[in-house]
């Protein structure tokens, strides 16, 4: 049978040892991936997040309000099965970060950039030995190969969990070094979140807020937010 049918059939959702981890059972009946794989993930603390969500349904199943679920999920059934094409996919962002294109005016944005930018390269350049450059306007330009290497060994060598959630953080953000930041802790994610949207905010206090793209960021902020939170969870952070 799926876990994922129309309505709840179970009484208690709870965590269960495994020899791989930890699951969540319904029951007496484990959860399974829509793959149909075990669920099971590297610590109790994720596992009882997955059961909480489990364990809130009223009625209906609605992935939509099981983010930890659904990101388990993505660990097990994609990117388990694709990590070096994944980590590959996320170490590539390094070679286009976000934090290494700069306006070249107003001067103002200029500024701005340097002052919340920079202190983020300095930081990888000290804590991964990794040094980007950086580059006036949009033209592509190539960063050192070795850095680019010690950038994607760090990303290689993740565990499937934590690479699901630096897809995330990468990919939503538009920098490796800003998701690496947010697994270190670099800065709450929070901040390192609206760092990431600095042009767009200075966009918007020039010519106002767009109530669309505003309701998108929104619905990003959050996703970047619970990324971190699924990361912590499952590497007991």
């Amino acid at each position: 049978m799926s876990e994922w049918a129309a309505k709840r059939f179970w009484t208690d959702a709870r965590v269960t040892e495994e020899d791989a981890g930890y699951g969540v059972a319904l029951d007496s009946r484990a959860v399974k991936t829509p793959a149909k794989a075990p669920l099971v993930v590297p610590t109790p603390a994720l596992a009882a997040a997955i059961a909480a969500e489990w364990d809130a349904i009223e009625e209906k199943i609605d992935p939509r309000k099981m983010p930890m679920t659904r990101s388990a999920n993505a660990a097990i059934d994609k990117v388990a099965h694709q990590h070096a094409e994944v980590a590959d996919m996320i170490a590539a962002y390094g070679e286009t970060d976000l934090l290494c294109y700069r306006a070249t005016s107003p001067q103002e944005l200029v500024l701005r950039q340097a002052e919340e930018w920079d202190p983020l390269l300095d930081w990888a350049d000290s804590a991964l030995n990794a040094r980007l450059r950086i580059a006036e306007g949009i033209m592509p330009h190539v960063q050192d190969p070795d850095v680019v290497q010690r950038l994607r060994s760090a990303v290689r060598g993740q565990g499937v969990f934590q690479l699901t959630a630096l897809h995330d953080l990468v990919s939503l953000s538009g920098s490796l070094i800003i998701g690496l930041a947010v697994q270190h802790g670099a800065r709450p994610a929070a901040e390192l979140w609206e760092i990431s949207r600095l042009d767009e905010a200075w966009q918007a206090e020039l010519w106002g807020a767009d109530e669309e793209a505003e309701d998108a960021a929104a619905i990003k902020r959050s996703a970047f937010l619970h990324a971190q939170e699924f990361y912590c969870l499952a590497s007991e952070k």
